[in-house]
């Protein structure tokens, strides 16, 4: 038998201490939460902050600036989703509810990492609170507006606040000869304040005489810009520019008459107890009038955000109410009023793909205008992609 040499009782010795430090910072979560439970036992909590609590035991795993622990220090494998609270692409577009909801619940409550345990029973409601608002202090661009201003998305009115988003949405008619369209939007956020959008719709009609035709419609290229947000009036306001080229067919009568030019703004506004109003108008002026007259419009939505769960923290339901007025800018024009009743309805569990499902129903000037059926998925691609968030 020889004896280990001191270099290789030093590797050995390197080896284990690695092993158990590691094995300590994985486990730093745990640690926390028994500390924090010792010290509700015995009456003597000294947060006074957000960043205390954070401090004491998130830093193990999410480092002291908010973009996560070294990959030397941490003791687990850092999963795809990890978050990086300093970069306000990636930490402003949720509303502090979802934090809220993962921190009390864990991870797998919104269909991230088990990693990330749940400290229900452990911090307050109002402890998780200040938590979350030093986690907003760690984006230092102020221009990027925070995701509580992300209201829900209707069928009709613009919102304000600039997606990352596809969005598949169809429309048919309820009454007469068969007809509808389906629309794929594309949203990509450019920064704190932009946002281009693709439209591509596909229409199919039915005049009752020479069967159904269908053909791709006028596809539009938009963009938005965000003007200003406060949270602490809970108001945002934007505006933006949109081209649709003639690229449908007039036979099919899916468009193809005129290029359009669309200017337009939008608003929306947080309410007391989870409401909200959300305001779109604006013109659409034609290349050729003679063919389209300019036309105006007023789109404005107004909702009510209800919550399951412990303390709300689970999934969300949304019913909304649009209410639509349009109206040609020619001489005799009638002014349309449609209303569409809707609900919003959350699909994964992370709340990343969502469905929305309403009915156009207009009020007057009924001729030729039939009651549709609309409905929409939504897939906030930041958040994940399709095959995540759903256990």
């Amino acid at each position: 038998m020889f004896a280990p040499s001191d270099q290789h009782r030093n590797s050995m010795s390197t080896r284990i201490f690695w092993v158990v430090f590691s094995t300590v910072l994985a486990g730093g979560a745990v640690w926390m939460a028994t500390a924090l439970h010792a010290q509700n036992t015995t009456s003597k909590r000294n947060f006074k902050t957000g960043k205390d609590i954070y401090m004491s035991g998130c830093v193990a795993c999410h480092g002291a600036e908010g973009n996560g622990q070294s990959r030397v220090l941490q003791g687990f494998e850092r999963p795809s989703t990890f978050p990086d609270f300093t970069s306000c692409r990636g930490s402003t577009p949720e509303p502090n509810i979802q934090w809220q909801a993962i921190i009390t619940n864990g991870g797998p409550a919104r269909g991230f990492s088990q990693i990330m345990p749940s400290f229900r029973g452990v911090l307050t409601q109002d402890e998780i609170k200040m938590v979350v608002r030093y986690l907003r202090t760690l984006c230092t661009n102020k221009a990027w507006p925070q995701g509580d201003l992300n209201l829900p998305r209707a069928f009709v009115t613009e919102k304000a606040f600039p997606e990352d988003e596809v969005v598949v949405q169809s429309a048919a008619n309820m009454e007469g000869y068969p007809s509808g369209n389906v629309t794929t939007f594309y949203e990509k956020r450019l920064g704190a304040t932009d946002m281009i959008e693709v439209q591509v719709p596909y229409g199919w009609n039915n005049d009752g005489t020479n069967g159904t035709h269908s053909a791709f419609g006028d596809i539009a290229l938009g963009y938005k810009r965000k003007l200003w947000s406060s949270l602490r009036t809970g108001s945002i306001v934007s505006a933006g520019a949109e081209v649709i080229a003639p690229t449908g067919s007039k036979t099919a009568g899916t468009g193809g008459e005129s290029t359009t030019f669309e200017l337009f703004g939008a608003w929306g506004q947080i309410l007391p107890k989870d409401s909200f109003v959300q305001v779109h108008t604006g013109f659409e002026l034609p290349a050729h009038t003679n063919i389209v007259p300019n036309a105006f419009y007023f789109h404005t939505a107004v909702g009510k955000t209800f919550s399951q769960g412990w303390m709300g923290l689970g999934r969300r339901w949304t019913p909304m109410t649009e209410f639509i007025v349009d109206r040609d800018l020619v001489t005799g024009a009638m002014t349309n009023f449609d209303v569409i009743p809707q609900i919003q309805i959350p699909i994964s569990k992370r709340m990343h793909i969502l469905a929305d499902i309403g009915f156009q129903v207009p009020v007057n000037n009924t001729a030729g205008r039939s009651t549709q059926v609309l409905f929409y998925v939504l897939w906030d691609y930041a958040d994940g992609s399709l095959r995540k968030g759903w256990r």
